[in-house]
């Protein structure tokens, strides 16, 4: 009797092969969180639920369960005033980085239009169709507390060492020039081992080979602390899912 799985062998493994390379197979990441508001208030109410904890990643300035920030003496800023001493949640990643590599997010989609009948596209437009985009958003291994104004100015930009550049924040040492970051020495390696995670945890996102370096470089020069190690493990509790970067530069502190 006629069987395609005796008679086409060859093809069967091309299937089952394609299927078990499939991003969604592959990826390491989240698979447990595709809302992005519930990430956010998983991270402040579980991550960051004790006073000690609660410093944002750049600036390292202080915050309470009600999101009420406490800017460090010195810290200054000409720009984006409104959202001054706000509490925001910071893609460490910037979303648009693995955004644009789904479809919808650079071309749209038929479910992507308006009440008044006008096609979008972007983030909008990927996280409305796409379970892997709004898993990827929602990690919550990439996601870090910041002071709102500091969120908005460092935007979508790479982070690179701008050793001319001068403090756009005061005593809060971030500096921008030329669409580019260079953080404060206290945020870069966690800011490595975040951009390290997310290209080891989701094939569809990959470094240019020169962030690549720098990330690495960060990773050795700035280990990690007690504090970024015992956050990495709540968060594998909360979202379920192992960090293999965070995992092997803890056994320290095991």
């Amino acid at each position: 009797m006629y069987s395609p799985f005796s008679a086409r062998p060859a093809a069967l493994f091309v299937l089952l092969l394609s299927l078990l390379l499939s991003p969604l197979v592959l990826a390491k990441g989240n698979q447990s969180i595709e809302s992005f508001s519930t990430a956010k208030r998983l991270l402040l109410q579980q991550v960051y639920a004790t006073p000690e904890s609660r410093r944002t990643l750049y600036c390292q300035a202080s915050f309470d369960e009600n999101k009420h920030v406490q800017l460090n003496s010195g810290f200054a800023s000409s720009k984006y005033l409104n959202r001054l001493a706000r509490y925001e949640t910071e893609h460490v990643v910037p979303a648009e980085n693995f955004g644009r590599s789904f479809k919808a997010w650079r071309e749209g989609h038929p479910q992507c239009v308006n009440s008044k009948g006008k096609a979008y596209k972007g983030r909008r437009c990927a996280e409305k169709t796409s379970a892997e985009y709004r898993l990827m958003q929602a990690d919550m291994y990439n996601l870090y507390p910041a002071i709102g104004a500091v969120n908005a100015a460092r935007s979508n930009f790479n982070f690179a060492m701008l050793s001319k550049a001068k403090s756009d924040f005061g005593s809060c040492d971030l500096r921008i020039e030329k669409r580019k970051v260079q953080p404060p020495e206290a945020a870069r390696g966690a800011i490595a081992r975040s951009y390290l995670y997310m290209e080891a945890s989701y094939p569809r996102y990959s470094m240019s080979s020169s962030q690549r370096k720098l990330m690495q470089a960060w990773d050795k020069q700035y280990p990690v602390s007690a504090a970024e190690c015992q956050r990495a493990q709540i968060i594998e509790r909360v979202q379920n899912n192992h960090n293999s970067i965070m995992s092997s530069r803890c056994a320290q502190y095991d």
